[in-house]
């Protein structure tokens, strides 16, 4: 019982520092399919609040729609593709790299969330996501990527783990 209590204890400490990164309401999703991801924003920078968020989508995703936010200016960067993609019988080149939200302020001591509809990968993996957070004061760049499974980072990025859709055909 003191081992489950030690446990559970360090569960709940811990709780509030996993909260305070940048990261994806949502954990994973299924391949190919429109997507809804909303990210959230747990706290500014060194206590300053918050006043724009910039999200570097993975090449493989694709038909970023922006959720129109109040209070809130919203930008898209369009980049060329790494390798063309088909969507719809259509060959896409390019697509929307970047979309930020600049407003606010988001204080300190509040949390909120901004989000966008994506069309994820025909490929299952993991899928980072690079936010920054520009601030009163500061900036925090939420883009470290885990070199091993399971590694420390100071400021990771938000990542989505695309998953086979339901009823896929097992493939060896």
């Amino acid at each position: 019982m003191k081992l489950l209590t030690c446990v559970f204890a360090a569960g709940v400490a811990a709780a509030p520092f996993a909260q305070a990164h940048v990261n994806l309401e949502q954990t994973s999703a299924p391949a190919g399919a429109y997507q809804k991801l909303t990210f959230r924003v747990g706290h500014g920078c060194e206590g300053s609040a918050t006043n724009g968020i910039s999200v570097l989508l993975p090449d493989a995703v694709t038909g970023a729609k922006p959720m129109p936010k109040a209070g809130w200016t919203i930008t898209t960067v369009d980049g060329k593709l790494n390798a063309p993609l088909v969507s719809h019988g259509v060959t896409i080149t390019s697509a929307v790299r970047e979309v930020s939200w600049k407003g606010g302020p988001l204080p300190d001591a509040q949390y909120d969330e901004f989000s966008m509809q994506v069309k994820l990968p025909e490929a299952p993996g993991k899928y980072y996501f690079k936010v920054t957070q520009l601030c009163d004061k500061g900036r925090a760049e939420w883009s470290e990527v885990p070199a091993a499974p399971g590694a420390a980072m100071k400021f990771p990025a938000p990542v989505l783990d695309v998953v086979a859709p339901a009823g896929a055909a097992h493939q060896h």
